[in-house]
């Protein structure tokens, strides 16, 4: 390596340092909610890019809880196991056989894989549900209207509360709560709740600095198949409107939906970012430009650089 490769390589470890800096002072000691789906754990190289991330958020003093889905993984093991798979508004309908799937994907392979992970990189992770400790209090979501008939989701939960104190403990002792979306009611009935209402719910009660969604799109777009429509900012009003024109549907009205639940409930930015994008959450959360789609309740109300990006 010559010297002026040397001083080059140095020169933008220093301008990076220096505008990372008021980011830092900003969010220390700060709550990030973090939800990932399932996709972003297919693979041991992107299961590591992900958590190097969020260990880096850690380690600067920023109080990380990451959420994590398992469709993929849920779809796969009911194919091998011959069991329909069916989804109404983007959210999966649950009987009984269903309901062991997903607990053995979400609890048994998908978080504890991501607390080994955490453990390869000397992340001080623990894995907990939403059945651990009481943390979510849910109850089996009775039958409901959807698009003029009647469905019912079966082994679905509705969340009634969040007992915070479980993952404070943890917070408290620099620990990186890894949760799953499973729960049960009073009975001991396990529930599958969607993981992004999950992610929301928790950012909400936790006061959460930030919410960000990792997805496998590169944000909110506006136009579902074009990656270059990407929309680098938008507020409830704008989210509303993309989803009565059709722009949102399938696996992403949930996103929206815990995106509002989010804003209503106090956090001040959501972001929805892609997961395969390389340091996309260290861009997103560091950079004005970032990399995705910042959603707040009234763009009015963002800062001059953040409207420029």
């Amino acid at each position: 390596m010559t010297t002026r490769q040397n001083t080059n390589e140095r020169a933008i470890v220093i301008t990076a340092l220096r505008h990372a800096l008021p980011y830092l002072r900003i969010f220390k000691n700060k709550v990030f909610v973090i939800k990932a789906g399932g996709d972003a754990f297919l693979t041991q190289e992107s299961t590591r890019a992900l958590l190097e991330q969020i260990g880096i958020l850690h380690q600067v003093g920023i109080r990380v809880v990451l959420v994590h889905g398992g469709g993929p993984q849920s779809t796969a093991l009911a194919q091998r196991l011959g069991l329909p798979t069916q989804m109404v508004e983007g959210r999966r309908v649950t009987d009984a056989e269903t309901l062991e799937v997903s607990t053995m994907v979400l609890n048994g392979e998908i978080n504890t894989r991501i607390v080994a992970a955490c453990r390869a990189l000397s992340i001080p992770a623990i894995g907990l549900s939403g059945v651990d400790g009481g943390l979510i209090k849910a109850a089996k979501r009775p039958p409901v209207q959807v698009a003029g008939r009647t469905v019912d989701y079966g082994y679905v939960g509705d969340i009634l509360g969040i007992d915070t104190s479980i993952l404070l403990k943890q917070l408290d002792n620099d620990l990186v709560p890894i949760v799953s979306p499973l729960s049960a009611d009073d009975h001991g009935t396990l529930l599958n709740i969607n993981a992004d209402t999950v992610a929301a719910m928790i950012a909400c009660e936790l006061k959460a600095e930030k919410f960000v969604m990792a997805t496998g799109t590169p944000g909110i777009l506006d136009r579902l198949d074009d990656p270059r429509s990407l929309i680098s900012y938008i507020d409830r009003a704008g989210l509303r409107r993309l989803r009565e024109e059709g722009k949102i549907s399938g696996g992403m009205l949930p996103k929206a939906a815990a995106i509002e639940r989010a804003l209503s409930g106090g956090v001040p930015r959501v972001h929805v970012i892609s997961y395969a994008q390389a340091d996309s959450l260290l861009l997103e959360v560091f950079t004005n430009e970032g990399t995705g789609t910042l959603v707040v309740n009234d763009t009015k109300a963002l800062r001059p650089e953040e409207q420029a990006s």
